[in-house]
């Protein structure tokens, strides 16, 4: 099997869907002999928003202070191996290629999920390479999400919202419950929670558990000193250390929390601040992408994959506080069928933008003519294209120099456009 018979073979497997439990992701670690038990320090981070984030900055500072690193993520934005890393690396192909080969034969047997054989894969690969440390992002969820096989060291929840309420369920009390089932009772627990009834919920699971929980909103002092595009400055005072100006390469002061919750984490983990602030300035090594990253300028152009109406909520806030710099803004946005359009679209609004309506390259894709209606109904006259590269295209030939381009509203849409190298600089 090559690479790409390799891929031939997983993709197809998104027809099983998600399956709620860990018996066939378990099934399938036992072809690799459990690596999941030989991972070294282990961070799991569940959450609705910021979890890539979290994990990405948690990675970086374990790869500054020397540590071999290990980074599961989901979902990829233009290639499969951009879901594992070591150090900073993709997985190579030929050893995708090669773990696919070994349980090919097991998934079939077990109809196992498109996530279960990936999350199979990369802890195989982790636990040949011998990892230090593995920072594990779950895909969704947490109780019966196939990355709850491990038994973590350090349990991290960055944020209760809205979202998968199909699976995970319609309260905030009843969503935390599920993504706080990753914590064990060889856990420390971290979390930047403030819902309180989300917040009740993983303070019982901590107490059930019978582990340390730190807050950040409690423990920890956060100040935003300076949020520029593609420049966070910020200072954080936890019980041992006052951190002053630290810095990283992102757009938007709601990032802080997420970073001060690695930062958190760090610290407790024993990482030095000197690999915190360098762990910072390397982020985007990590394969970190399209959280309002820059990738075109005249017209600025941000490529961002808030996808829920609470992240759009944090996407519109970031970009609001340096709008008036631009005499005009455009948003190109495609969104998947099981999100809360509606709202996801209000929080755009009050940035006066011209929209263009495209469908995503996802089976869940609201058609762009759907969505168009969808912002009608919210007083907006958009653009209709059938793809998000003619809609970019059109956008770049429509807009000023001055102008800003935002492409929103999908992991799936930043990555056709990343893939197609969709920007062209003037």
């Amino acid at each position: 099997m090559n690479y790409q018979e390799a891929l031939d073979f997983l993709y197809p497997l998104h027809r099983f869907g998600m399956k709620p439990g860990l018996e066939r992701a378990t099934a399938l670690l036992d072809i690799f002999g459990m690596p999941h038990k030989r991972l070294g320090t282990i961070i799991h981070i569940a959450g609705t928003n910021g979890k890539g984030t979290t994990a990405s900055a948690l990675a970086a500072m374990f790869q500054a202070a020397g540590k071999k690193t290990a980074l599961y993520t989901s979902p990829h934005l233009v290639d499969f191996t951009e879901r594992m890393r070591i150090d900073g690396q993709p997985i190579s192909a030929g050893r995708v290629a090669a773990y696919c080969s070994a349980m090919k034969e097991r998934v079939v047997e077990l109809r196992a999920t498109f996530f279960e054989a990936t999350t199979a894969l990369a802890f195989a690969w982790f636990a040949d390479e011998q990892v230090e440390v593995t920072v594990i992002e779950t895909g969704m969820g947490g109780r019966l999400d196939a990355t709850n096989v491990v038994k973590s060291d350090y349990a991290v929840i960055t944020s209760i919202g809205r979202d998968h309420t199909a699976w995970l369920g319609t309260s905030p009390a009843m969503i935390a419950r599920e993504k706080a089932a990753i914590i064990n009772p060889e856990s420390r627990v971290f979390t930047a929670v403030t819902d309180s009834e989300a917040l009740a919920e993983i303070v019982r699971a901590a107490e059930l558990n019978r582990v340390p929980l730190f807050r950040l909103e409690r423990d920890v002092a956060l100040r935003v000193e300076s949020a520029e595009p593609g420049a966070l400055e910020f200072s954080l005072s936890t019980a041992g250390t006052h951190y002053h100006t630290l810095r990283a390469p992102l757009t938007g002061a709601f990032h802080a929390s997420n970073l001060a919750l690695a930062v958190m984490v760090a610290e407790a983990a024993g990482i030095g601040e000197d690999a915190v602030r360098r762990g910072f300035l390397n982020l985007l090594k990590t394969g970190y992408r399209a959280r309002l990253e820059k990738i075109g300028t005249m017209p600025d152009v941000f490529l961002d994959v808030s996808h829920n109406a609470d992240g759009m909520r944090e996407t519109a806030a970031a970009i609001s506080v340096f709008r008036h710099r631009y005499r005009a803004m455009h948003v190109l946005i495609g969104l998947a069928s099981d999100k809360e359009a509606g709202e996801v679209i209000r929080h755009l609004l009050p940035l006066d933008a011209r929209f263009a309506a495209v469908t995503i390259p996802s089976e869940r894709s609201i058609p762009a003519s759907e969505l168009a209606a969808l912002l009608k109904n919210e007083g907006v006259d958009p653009l209709v294209f059938d793809t998000p590269l003619e809609g970019l295209r059109q956008m770049l030939e429509d807009a000023d120099s001055r102008d800003m381009i935002l492409v929103t509203g999908s992991f799936f849409l930043a990555g056709e456009i990343l893939r197609r190298k969709g920007v062209q600089q003037r």
